[in-house]
């Protein structure tokens, strides 16, 4: 008995592991989604107000080395670690070669260093380095395919912050203030009113050299 050779076979379904990844929809200029539909994983675009993918209620935030080179000097990133705490679960993920920030002028070294130790220990947020967008897509393709099948909230919940927490954040938006100095400044002045009209020696004691840059902020 002859096999037709020429018949068409059945094409198979490549079955959809994993649980549904909610991306945000400025991620489709990325090549991440292209490659997580490859891993057959099941996507779909939303608008998220917190992070840039969700997967089962954990919220991630995706930074390219520009990304966060330009945030860090802008101080958004700040702004964005502490939204995505109103998930239970979160982490930033940092895409690139580490050494381009390291090798960049506009931004000390330090402000790198100072930044992910501010994100792990004061803000809570787990942070980890992807080489490109094949190993971005590896990670959330293995954090989908171990999350177990939970209902997924696009809304994040609000977290009710308390005065001190919201007079951090304020403080934390001026220029050379992170949460250890904005932290410091409430623990010894009580109030941003006491702190705008502190004389120069007792702010000197906590922002030392960029007391003047702080003094000229507030003209």
């Amino acid at each position: 008995m002859f096999h037709n050779i020429f018949s068409k076979k059945k094409e198979k379904k490549e079955k959809i592991i994993g649980e549904k990844i909610i991306i945000d929809n400025r991620e489709k200029n990325s090549l991440v989604p292209a490659k997580l539909s490859s891993l057959n994983l099941k996507i779909e675009f939303q608008h998220l107000s917190v992070g840039d993918y969700l997967i089962n209620n954990i919220a991630i935030e995706r930074k390219t080395i520009s990304d966060l080179k330009a945030s860090i000097i802008n101080k958004r990133i700040f702004s964005q670690i502490q939204e995505m705490k109103q998930y239970p679960s979160n982490f930033l993920l940092i895409e690139g070669d580490i050494n381009e920030i390291f090798n960049n002028e506009i931004i000390h070294e330090n402000a790198l260093r100072g930044f992910i130790i501010a994100s792990i220990l004061d803000y809570k947020i787990p942070i980890i380095f992807s080489r490109n967008e094949k190993d971005t897509s590896l990670y959330l393709s293995l954090l989908a395919k171990k999350r177990n099948n939970e209902e997924v909230s696009i809304r994040p919940s609000k977290i009710l912050f308390s005065k001190e927490e919201q007079l951090q954040f304020i403080l934390e938006g001026f220029p050379y203030i992170g949460p250890v100095k904005a932290k410091s400044l409430l623990k010894k002045f009580k109030s941003l009113k006491k702190i705008i009209s502190a004389s120069e020696s007792d702010l000197q004691e906590i922002l030392g050299k960029r007391t003047k840059d702080f003094e000229k902020l507030l003209e």
